[in-house]
């Protein structure tokens, strides 16, 4: 018995030393405040709770806006500050254009090749270039606009459908599917959600992917950290069974459409080569250069745009709408500034958004309060360098806590209050480094552009076709679902009641 006390004594005494040890070499190598102690082989893993973006503030409050952490085996910076972060995205932003290298881009990013988890370099440069002028362009959106225009038609239908019956319109459903057939059609030219499916098995089978998706991508990842867990926890074998399944259907409409492409090849007039989907424009390409331009190449890009276009866009609306029910003065300004400017004729146009700068204020302060990514998608340093003064490592992770920053009470006047009328007047999408829903620097989401317009178009929508009221007297509830995604727990569900002009509109369309 002594002796097993005196083993225990001396293994705690070695584990004190250590961390120590740690805490002095952290100062002498001047590197940014860290708590303490590191707990070996774990780190700071015992600091952690959910939701991790409140989390992280926290740890920010006690120890400042600049925090190194030890996750596993990982070492993590936390930056909770607008001039912090524009150090990291302007001086630094070279440094961080990388992205860790995680189990999650070896296999669902095809050994760090798509998008999102290329290293920063001339493959990754070529994928943004391809991103951005074929499907993210002004002009691309301009032609796809129709696209986007049928599935808006399809909500208000389906919402007229609900109020029909005297029921609560379940808006988290509604918007996600508005926004993965507008997407899936852009790609791919197919809708696989509501009506006109022209597949149903195929459809079957593709909600059932994006479903899988989502649960993978909030499936615990404490392995990408701590490697021993990988051994038992089966999250590499269940990614690998999910790539197969998903690239053998996204491999299926490739197929698809180069039947389709061969077959129409002689009577493609000009005006239908602009209107081709992605897939289209990329079998074009594959064409000039097939060693490039892989099937697997063109997969990649698919499932990149679907998942940062589709839940993080669907997420937003629901907040949105959430906190227009809760602030009904809101609401009423702005349908009255859409029936002003649009007025009760016809439906809103995409070409109109421009003149809503209400309604652009009210989805700004909703992504303030609740940006859809509350820490910005991961970047890791390639090199030593400096932020705030203190020495950062190579192979650093940069964790952005964009939520702690556009939620801080010394950086925004009264932030827990939802008030659009702060953003009348601010140019873009951001101010300055105080609002970075969509990052910033070089690896800032290159969707940015049709995310607002999308948000703004279906809300717009919705808000000019219907008044709206809350499914209780009592507030929306407005609790958030622990995950990567800030979404709502509980899926909102609203009442609605056409407006009197409604029926004779979309019966003309």
């Amino acid at each position: 018995m002594m002796n097993l006390f005196f083993l225990c004594t001396q293994f705690a005494l070695s584990c004190a030393l250590i961390a120590i040890a740690k805490h002095v070499l952290h100062k002498i190598r001047n590197l940014p405040p860290t708590p303490f102690p590191s707990l070996p082989i774990l780190g700071h893993f015992h600091l952690l709770r959910k939701p991790i973006h409140r989390c992280l503030s926290k740890i920010s409050d006690r120890y400042g806006p600049i925090v190194l952490l030890h996750f596993g085996y990982r070492k993590v910076l936390v930056i909770s500050s607008p001039e912090l972060a524009e150090e990291c995205f302007t001086k630094n932003d070279v440094v961080f254009a990388n992205r860790p290298r995680f189990l999650a881009g070896k296999i669902m990013g095809s050994n760090y090749t798509n998008i999102v988890w290329a290293p920063y370099g001339d493959h990754w440069r070529n994928l943004r270039r391809i991103s951005a002028l074929e499907i993210l362009s002004a002009h691309r959106l301009q032609t796809l606009s129709a696209v986007r225009s049928d599935e808006v038609k399809f909500l208000i239908r389906r919402l007229l459908k609900a109020s029909k019956m005297n029921q609560p319109a379940e808006m988290k459903s509604g918007f996600f599917e508005v926004m993965m057939n507008a997407m899936m059609r852009m790609i791919s030219g197919k809708r696989f959600y509501g009506e006109e499916v022209e597949d149903s098995e195929e459809a079957r089978r593709f909600r059932e992917i994006s479903k899988e998706t989502l649960e993978i991508a909030l499936s615990n990842n404490v392995g990408e950290f701590l490697p021993m867990i990988r051994w038992f926890d089966g999250r590499e074998k269940k990614l690998w069974a999910f790539k197969t399944k998903r690239d053998m259907f996204y491999q299926n409409l490739i197929d698809q459409n180069r039947k389709l492409q061969v077959d129409t090849s002689l009577i493609l007039s000009d005006k239908t080569k602009q209107n081709r989907n992605l897939i289209q424009v990329l079998l074009s390409m594959q064409e000039t250069d097939p060693a490039y331009y892989t099937d697997q190449f063109i997969v990649g890009l698919m499932q990149t745009l679907l998942i940062a276009g589709t839940d993080t866009t669907a997420v937003t609306m629901q907040w949105a709408l959430s906190l227009l029910l809760n602030h009904p003065q809101v609401l009423e300004k702005a349908q009255a500034e859409i029936d002003n400017h649009v007025g009760s004729g016809r439906l809103i146009d995409e070409s109109d958004l421009g003149r809503l700068p209400y309604l652009r204020s009210v989805i700004l302060e909703t992504l303030r309060m609740y940006p859809p990514s509350p820490i910005i998608v991961p970047h890791e340093s390639s090199d030593d360098c400096t932020v705030g003064g203190y020495h950062i490592p190579r192979g650093t992770i940069l964790f952005v806590n964009s939520w702690s920053i556009q939620n801080k009470p010394m950086i925004w006047a009264d932030p827990r209050t939802f008030n659009p009328e702060r953003f009348l007047g601010v140019e873009g999408a951001r101010d300055g480094f105080r609002l970075m829903p969509f990052g910033s620097g070089r690896r800032a989401c290159p969707g940015e552009g049709l995310a607002i317009r999308m948000i703004a178009f279906v809300l717009g929508s919705i808000i000019q076709c219907f008044d709206w009221e809350r499914n209780h007297e009592k507030l929306v509830d407005m609790s958030e679902r622990l995950g990567f995604l800030l979404s709502k727990a509980q899926p909102l569900q609203a009442k609605c009641k056409p407006r009197p002009f409604v029926s004779e509109i979309l019966a003309q369309v």
